[in-house]
């Protein structure tokens, strides 16, 4: 009889108890918050994706999804936000797999509610973000996520 083991993948730089990037979002004490395992990086790399406006990096003009600009569209088509959500994470993050990214828009109150589903590439776990913004918490205020 064959003996069937599922093997876990763990990807070298988790095993070091040394900080692997920096997390979103920052905060007053210490500025910056330190992620220890790639799969937190790689939440937190998505998280600055969406959340970037093109323009805003220096030396990549095209980074960013540019959530603002989609706020106060007048959009029943999500089709546009999806390609560009989905283009920019390949582009940027290609240790994720996306899975599947869902799009609300409340148009009385042009609140945008955005969750992305993906796989880790390296461990294939499963993991989602979900992104709540409104024109009360884009003005230096962060997102609720």
């Amino acid at each position: 009889m064959a003996d069937v083991r599922n093997y876990i993948r763990i990807n070298p730089l988790d095993i070091s108890d040394r900080a692997v990037g920096v997390s979103l979002p920052f905060n007053a004490e210490a500025v910056f918050n330190s992620t220890y395992t790639t799969k937190e990086q790689l939440k937190s790399n998505l998280l600055n994706i969406i959340l970037t406006e093109p323009g805003e990096r220096v030396f990549k003009p095209d980074f960013g999804v540019g959530l603002r600009t989609y706020l106060f569209e007048n959009f029943t088509d999500k089709s546009d936000l999806k390609a560009r959500i989905k283009d920019q994470i390949s582009k940027y993050a290609p240790q994720a797999k996306l899975q599947e990214v869902t799009i609300n828009k409340d148009k009385n109150s042009h609140q945008l509610n955005i969750s992305v589903f993906y796989i880790v590439k390296a461990n294939n776990e499963l993991n989602a973000i979900q992104i709540n913004i409104s024109p009360d918490n884009t003005g230096g205020g962060a997102p609720g996520y």
